[in-house]
């Protein structure tokens, strides 16, 4: 059965010729007609989630990991603004995501009618494009063109789209067949290497005696790490490499605020390079970016396919195009040089290290402590999903398994769809997802776990400090008399929500439960895992700069 309104045959139409593969669907009665031919057809997998803001952070975790666009449709009203927060995670974390909306046909807007909203370009600030839709047969080509464009774009630009579709009633009526349409490919612009002039740029690479990379978020990509062996090997490139980047290496930096905090002056300006490389999504580390902005290197190049980020204030390059293009032609214009610049700082790197292992072998129970225990536990070749605030910083100063993917909603850096977002990444790939995340974030997104689609070796480990442990790190909160409202303390726990969803939970308070839940957290199970950790909000704080302090 397909629906009998043309202009979701449509719209379901141009989806299966752009090769959308998954489509998300949350309930209701407007998007009726999509709902009916996207369920019927034989090419497109549906998926229903209930709550929209899940569903569409559900979605970005399946386009995450595939990297191709996944579609999310509702009803019109106030359900389409629920997905506004995966909207902008998509737009600023290069993610094709299709958002597609039912609306209310235009002479009803504004008049008082119920579940209606003014939909049109609703996402105007965090879209790469609208198709604002009209249901009439004298528009089918213009419509045809813009949902062709709309899912072209998403595809070549690898961001959101929306695809606003008014339906007037009757919503229902059926059809045995989808008609066929044709919608003609765009010319969109394609990058290549014409435009970069890597003799000028090896000029000023092969003299500088101090070059930094910088990897912030990255896909990992087996050809871009081997690219890197060679810069690894020059005595004057020092490697930084974040969490989040999935590049590793022996000459690399990959503990960044380890190894700068408590930098001297004279330490700030030795490490200040002469031209700084950066690719890669967003920059977790404020050390990082305030010591770059204050130390500033003389050029600061950026590699990116879509758009140029001036983290650092100091932008001289924009080269536009893929960074494992551009280093696969650029390493044929370079040569090594000597210099003391990594050697000194990978030395220095290699003291930190030690002292962070000597540090751990006395450490009190704490968030720390217990971040270390999670990570040691986990099962190589995995993916490793990580929520933000003081978790993802956490992170940032262990060095990772390689054999594990790790990812974390960098773009807008929120805690709104962690939980969600993970799933929808377990569900996309084979191998076993493990997802590490506050409390807080986890009880934000609770409706992440109304999902049927959660698979049986999916994992949570929640780290449940009672409230909002990163405004007891970060300067300032508790400086004021409005602690609590920063904190958010609570006496919540996951284990009644374990129950309600059907999850397995386990739960641990102290180091040597910790140790004895993990032995078995990770064993074939019938349902998916939780366990919860609880920590002592108060010691938290204490134990990381304790910590900062040993180590400098």
């Amino acid at each position: 059965m397909y629906p009998k309104k043309e202009l979701a045959q449509i719209v379901i139409s141009a989806c299966a010729q752009f090769n959308i593969e998954t489509v998300v669907i949350s309930p209701g009665s407007r998007n009726a007609p999509l709902t009916i031919g996207f369920s019927s057809h034989k090419e497109i997998e549906t998926l229903s989630v209930v709550d929209e803001r899940c569903a569409a952070f559900f979605a970005l975790g399946i386009a995450q990991q595939t990297r191709k666009p996944v579609a999310v449709l509702c009803t019109s009203g106030s359900a389409l603004l629920n997905y506004y927060p995966a909207v902008a995670e998509a737009f600023y974390s290069n993610i094709p995501l299709v958002i597609i909306s039912a609306d209310r046909p235009k002479h009803l807007i504004d008049i008082g009618d119920g579940q209606t909203i003014r939909q049109e370009n609703v996402f105007a600030n965090h879209i790469l494009f609208s198709a604002n839709l009209i249901e009439n047969t004298k528009y089918k080509t213009r419509n045809s063109q813009l949902i062709g464009e709309a899912l072209q774009v998403a595809i070549s630009q690898q961001g959101p789209v929306h695809i606003n579709v008014p339906f007037d009633e009757p919503l229902y009526e059926t059809v045995p067949v989808l008609n066929a349409y044709n919608f003609p490919h765009i010319s969109l612009s394609s990058l290549d290497n014409s435009h970069i002039n890597y003799e000028n740029l090896s000029k000023s690479w092969n003299v500088a005696e101090k070059k930094m990379i910088l990897v912030g978020v990255n896909y990992p990509d087996a050809d871009l790490h081997s690219l890197m062996d060679l810069y690894a090997e020059d005595d004057s490139v020092l490697i930084l490499t974040e969490t989040t980047s999935n590049l590793h290496h022996d000459k690399a930096i990959d503990s960044i605020d380890q190894l700068i905090f408590s930098l001297s002056d004279a330490e700030f300006q030795e490490l200040k390079p002469d031209i700084l490389i950066t690719f890669g999504g967003m920059i977790i580390s404020k050390r990082i970016k305030k010591f770059l902005r204050d130390y500033q290197p003389k050029e600061h190049w950026n590699i990116d396919a879509r758009k140029a980020t001036n983290t650092f204030l100091c932008l001289s390059e924009f080269i536009q195009i893929k960074p494992v293009d551009f280093f696969s032609h650029f390493n044929e214009f370079i040569r090594p040089l000597k210099s003391d610049y990594q050697p000194k700082w990978i030395a220095f790197r290699d003291e930190r290290r030690e002292k962070h292992v000597a540090y751990f072998k006395n450490i009190k129970y704490s968030d720390f402590s217990v971040f270390e225990q999670a990570l040691n536990a986990i099962p190589e070749s995995c993916q490793l999903q990580i929520s933000n605030s003081s978790i993802i910083r956490y992170a940032q100063l262990f060095s990772m398994k390689a054999t594990v993917n790790i990812f974390c909603n960098r773009g807008t850096s929120g805690i709104d769809g962690s939980t969600s977002t993970a799933i929808g990444a377990a569900y996309a790939i084979e191998q076993q997802t493990v997802f590490i995340t506050g409390d807080l974030s986890f009880f934000y997104d609770g409706n992440g776990l109304w999902n049927s689609n959660i698979p049986k070796s999916f994992r949570i480990i929640i780290i449940n400090n009672s409230g909002g442990g990163i405004f007891r790190i970060i300067p300032g909160p508790k400086a004021t008399n409005a602690a609590q409202y920063f904190e958010t303390p609570h006496c919540l726990t996951a284990e009644h929500l374990c129950k309600m969803h059907q999850l397995e939970y386990q739960k641990a308070y102290s180091a040597e439960t910790v140790t004895k839940e993990l032995n078995r957290f990770f064993e074939t199970s019938d349902k998916p895992k939780i366990l919860e950790i609880f920590t002592p909000s108060a010691e938290n704080d204490l134990v990381l700069k304790d910590y900062f302090k040993y180590i400098q």
